[in-house]
């Protein structure tokens, strides 16, 4: 039984990282999927792990062959998820998030329909929002206000989305997230862990699900 492809968005300071790398230490089943780049690698970063590094030639024939769910070129370097790559996990029973902005949203939702379902993370109030962004101390003001200035576009998306999770706290934002994962796993007749519930197909009693 195959897993769920799941979306998830947020403007840039909403805590999304945050969230995910909890949710990913309490629960089982669930993964991401590894994007191809044509940047180089940072240190540290490892080929397979981080991402896929290619360069440019490899990932336009790969975009020409329609090898992508959804790419976008930014700062001069393309960025995708491989439809392949998905597919492997998804075949696993594995959840797999795709930590994407709108526009790649977008391509995904065309391209997968309703064998996807997406999240879009919002802070409690743009006060708040603001704060976060002050409070990391790396960006200069022009880039806070153009951050800011992005998550109001990208706000405007946020209906286009199947479920909203308002991060006013770490866990309570995680527990959210997990109430969604497990409400798409019983959908799809999988326990909370995402195993298949045998007793339905292995029943003698005439089910058919």
């Amino acid at each position: 039984m195959k897993g769920n492809l799941i979306i998830i968005s947020a403007p840039s300071g909403t805590g999304k990282t945050t969230i995910l790398k909890k949710l990913f230490a309490e629960v089982k089943g669930v993964t991401f999927s590894v994007s191809h780049t044509t940047r180089a690698p940072r240190a540290g970063e490892q080929d397979g792990v981080d991402y896929y590094f290619v360069d440019q030639q490899t990932f336009r024939r790969m975009r020409a062959e329609n090898a992508f769910l959804e790419w976008a070129e930014v700062h001069g370097n393309y960025y995708g998820t491989s439809k392949k790559e998905v597919d492997r996990h998804l075949r696993q029973g594995l959840d797999v998030f795709l930590d994407i902005d709108v526009q790649g949203a977008r391509q995904v939702r065309e391209a997968a329909g309703r064998e996807c379902f997406s999240i879009f993370i919002v802070p409690p109030s743009w006060e708040e929002q603001e704060s976060r962004l002050t409070g990391r101390g790396t960006d200069s003001a022009a880039t806070i206000r153009l951050r800011l200035q992005n998550a109001r576009t990208e706000m405007q998306d946020a209906d286009r989305y199947d479920y909203l999770i308002v991060n006013d706290t770490v866990e309570k934002a995680v527990d959210a997230l997990r109430a969604i994962i497990i409400a798409e796993r019983c959908r799809t007749r999988r326990d909370r862990d995402g195993r298949p519930i045998d007793i339905l197909r292995n029943s003698d009693c005439g089910l058919r699900i």
